[in-house]
């Protein structure tokens, strides 16, 4: 198969870089998130810096994550698995591993759809009774290319105001409660909180934040999985006073349900609205997914943040994120924007 153009030229740059760096020191780049967009941050950010460090949504509540916060009171592990499955290596043993955490269970029992990193996680928190050994011991056995950290140690519940959420009253609002309805609720989301509210952050993670030479936030779901890392406070406040350089990395295409209809810049305006004392300095986007870059620029500077546009999405025209192409993009807006320092 005949690799894309482009994406040669711009990989042999990301992946150039990255061995370059490897003689000296590297950026330390902290990714926020949850979800597959995270997972495409991580699989991107991890050609071209070996010191990254993921934190990480605790609000899930679907699925086999949903089941066994439910059922053993822990914090959802499905995320958390997802970003250690992308830091993974593209050799024999990271791809393996990969796999396996990823694998689910298919049966007619209780065993059915639950992932077996899922399991490993939570095992490993039941043994070690610490959230954060644990993670970094599956990480080691996975050879994972990061770190991977909870945002908070407590399990939180997303509830999101929504206004239309039956068609029939389109003007009513009303609290939707649970991340995964969020993520699919019919209406238009006007904010989220977390309960309980104002929850601790995990140390670890606020430390990466403050230490970070760079902070990358999105893509993901903006609702469930983006703007929940903004409800920590102590999370937010290390955020606001890092002396990192941080960029927002735009999603591709608005999501059914909570982002339907939403245009790049509205995006920015949502985030703004939950956090007004933040300030981004690069907003990222697909070139092709910006059909007003003006208003997407004038929402961009009122976060204090230039717009770079960028070629990240699939060649082959599915609405995900190209893996090769996003690492070029976070490598170049690391070059230009970057502060003088160790690393440069």
């Amino acid at each position: 198969m005949t690799r894309h153009p482009l994406r040669r030229h711009r990989l042999s740059r990301a992946t150039g870089a990255l061995s370059g760096r490897k003689r000296g020191a590297q950026p330390k780049v902290v990714a926020l998130g949850g979800g597959m967009g995270l997972s495409a941050s991580l699989t991107a950010l991890r050609r071209i810096t070996g010191d990254l460090t993921a934190v990480v949504t605790v609000a899930d509540d679907g699925g086999s994550s949903g089941r066994l916060r439910e059922e053993l009171g822990v914090l959802p592990p499905g995320d958390l698995r997802k970003a250690l499955a992308a830091l993974c290596g593209d050799d024999e043993w990271g791809q393996t591993w990969a796999q396996v955490i990823q694998h689910r269970f298919e049966s007619k029992g209780d065993l059915h759809e639950h992932a077996v990193g899922n399991l490993l996680i939570v095992a490993l928190w039941e043994q070690l009774g610490d959230h954060v050994q644990a993670l970094d011991l599956v990480g080691k056995l996975l050879g994972a290319h990061g770190r991977v950290l909870p945002m908070s140690a407590v399990p939180l519940e997303l509830q999101a105001l929504v206004r239309g959420h039956h068609p029939e009253r389109p003007d009513d609002m009303v609290t939707v409660r649970g991340q995964a309805t969020v993520a699919l609720t019919p209406g238009e989301v006007q904010s989220v909180h977390l309960v309980p509210a104002d929850p601790p952050a995990v140390p670890e993670a606020v430390a990466a934040v403050l230490d970070a030479d760079w902070v990358v936030l999105g893509p993901g779901s903006w609702f469930s999985s983006v703007i929940p890392h903004l409800l920590v406070p102590e999370l937010l406040d290390a955020l606001v006073s890092t002396k990192a350089r941080k960029v927002l990395s735009l999603n591709l295409a608005p999501q059914p349900g909570e982002t339907e209809g939403f245009s790049p810049q509205r995006h920015l305006e949502v985030l703004g609205r939950h956090a007004p004392k933040l300030a981004m300095d690069v907003v990222l986007a697909d070139e092709a997914a910006v059909p007003d870059r003006e208003s997407l620029a004038d929402a961009a500077k009122r976060l204090g943040a230039a717009v770079e546009l960028a070629p990240v999405a699939s060649p082959d025209g599915v609405p995900i994120h190209d893996p090769e192409l996003l690492a070029a993009a976070y490598d170049r807006i690391f070059r230009m924007h970057g502060r003088i320092g160790p690393w440069r």
